[in-house]
């Protein structure tokens, strides 16, 4: 089983892959081992390749059929860049203590992800527009059990010794549609605030999503884009160009469904109840250099417990990452 899911997400990013010409390159650890934590979403693996080109080449890349039903929205007129990308990612989330081996019913449960995303966006002066499709596979064919085991190994801490009550196998997905602009900006354009919205509906997840950021720092005007890359956890926001600037945001919105907490959308396995609603808050700085980026950020999406449970949950909101990019 686990072949084919490989082999099924290799063939559906090869062919897209091989016929673009990349410009650059990223790579983002999220972890809670950041913040001093080890349980709830405790690590989060992605490598992501985009294609940027000027809306006035001879050749724009096209986005691909599975994008159709969601290009009617797409705002073009005033653009002049398109984005098409690429991300390929591991994910997992495991509950308080990791040396239990049939964890408590109210505990968040085991779970892996492995997904490739594809993201279409448009960027303008002032704003940006973006969709985004994902498809993976959720349970031991996402190699979490083995991933985490071995990394503890090396660096010495403790086993997870319950992943036999993880999720069930099972394909998932997401449909996305996400738009960014930049709301106000100093005299000086040292800083501005940026807005974003984004509503998602699939398997993996569910929601409706708003958000506020203030940014101070150099050359703004070119990286409205990659906060659409923090809301769908692809990317930080990344300088570029030898620009900078340091960030703070809020962030809420409602959360439909969510497997990693719902459980297994087809058969029996566990879950934990939540509260949908929620309030978030993120911190970070870029710095760019040549042609290389490098982003540091703290994200809490849920600063507000109202629920019995919500403690045990808190720490499935709480991480720290870091994004390595390179232009090709």
């Amino acid at each position: 089983m686990k072949l084919i899911v490989l082999l099924i997400l290799c063939g559906a990013s090869y062919s897209p892959v091989a016929r673009s010409d990349f410009d650059w390159m990223a790579t983002t650890l999220d972890n809670d081992i950041f913040i001093g934590s080890d349980d709830g979403y405790t690590n989060g693996v992605y490598l992501s390749l985009f294609d940027v080109e000027e809306l006035t080449a001879e050749k724009v890349v096209k986005p691909h059929f599975w994008m159709y039903p969601l290009m009617w929205s797409m705002r073009s007129d005033s653009a002049h860049l398109v984005v098409n990308s690429y991300t390929v990612g591991q994910t997992m989330s495991t509950p308080s203590d990791i040396t239990i081996e049939d964890p408590s019913e109210d505990e968040l449960p085991y779970s892996a992800l492995l997904a490739i995303t594809n993201s279409y966006t448009y960027i303008g002066s002032n704003f940006a527009d973006q969709v985004a499709i994902t498809i993976g596979i959720i349970g031991p064919s996402a190699f979490g059990a083995e991933a985490q085991k071995y990394v503890h190994k090396i660096v010495g801490s403790d086993e997870p010794l319950g992943w036999d009550t993880q999720l069930h196998d099972e394909i998932v997905f997401q449909f996305s549609r996400a738009r960014a602009w930049r709301s106000w900006t100093s005299k000086s354009g040292r800083t501005d605030l940026t807005t974003s919205s984004r509503v998602g509906i699939g398997t993996l997840h569910s929601a409706a999503h708003l958000d506020s950021t203030l940014r101070y720092g150099r050359d703004l005007t070119g990286t409205i884009a990659p906060t659409l890359y923090t809301n769908s956890r692809t990317a930080n926001p990344s300088a570029v160009n030898g620009s900078w600037f340091l960030y703070a945001g809020i962030n809420g919105g409602y959360v439909f469904n969510q497997i990693f907490t719902d459980g297994n959308t087809y058969r029996d396995s566990r879950s934990v109840d939540y509260q949908h609603e929620y309030i978030g808050v993120t911190a970070g700085l870029t710095y760019s250099w040549e042609h290389t980026s490098l982003s540091f950020a703290y994200s809490n999406a849920n600063i507000v417990q109202s629920k019995q449970n919500d403690e045990t949950l808190n720490n499935i909101t709480q991480f720290g990452t870091v994004t390595f990019a390179r232009k090709l």
